[in-house]
């Protein structure tokens, strides 16, 4: 096993022990993807990333491509980002966004890697999913990999933005890999949203500690 192997099954157990105590988790849908993959999911808590570490098999071995000026700007979340979470530290600032991001990125995927992105860009504060933005999209074309999109539904009320931690239940919707040729941002939003809805049949469990 290798180091990257071995930090994601670390990553795995103890996020979902961790969801395990905070309310518990529920995961509808199986995973399918092989190889690297480009994962898309809503955003409305810091508890998303949690969820999906504990949803997502160790097998992923998941990264997340996130804002280096929030994450590794403080010793603290540095901490965080690097030992507990599996974060690509990305410049959301200046013309560059999307290099900074392909170079974040593509070793990763290249690696066979799952790297989840947030195409909304930032944390939701009513509930709902604002637009998708194109880079998670076009990361995956670049790549020649799968999106698979994603959708969180519970975590604000744990870990709401800027809010007290709060145990409650979450769960996960894992949809099927598509194409990104042929997919835009608008598609994977409205599948998020259905998936939320509870539209998407498929195999439910629940995981426990």
């Amino acid at each position: 096993m290798t180091a990257n192997q071995l930090a994601s099954v670390l990553r795995h157990w103890l996020w979902r022990t961790v969801c395990a105590v905070s309310g518990g988790l529920t995961v509808t849908g199986r995973w399918r993807a092989a190889g690297g993959c480009v994962v898309v999911a809503n955003h409305a808590s810091h508890a998303d990333t949690a969820a999906l570490l504990a949803a997502l098999p160790p097998a992923a071995r998941p990264v997340f491509g996130a804002a280096a000026d929030y994450w590794f700007e403080v010793p603290v979340r540095r901490f965080i980002a690097t030992s507990l979470a599996g974060i690509l530290p990305v410049r959301r600032s200046g013309d560059g966004g999307y290099a900074a991001l392909l170079a974040a990125a593509g070793p990763a995927l290249r690696a066979g890697r799952t790297v989840v992105i947030y195409p909304e860009g930032t944390r939701s504060t009513d509930g709902t999913v604002g637009e998708f933005r194109f880079g998670a999209i076009r990361l995956a074309r670049d790549c020649g990999v799968p999106i698979v999109p994603v959708a969180v539904e519970g975590t604000a009320d744990v870990l709401p933005k800027d809010g007290r931690y709060s145990p409650s239940p979450m769960r996960i919707y894992i949809g099927e890999p598509v194409d990104p040729g042929n997919v835009a941002p608008s598609q994977l939003r409205d599948q998020v949203i259905a998936m939320r809805a509870g539209a998407q049949v498929g195999d439910r469990y629940a995981l426990a500690s």
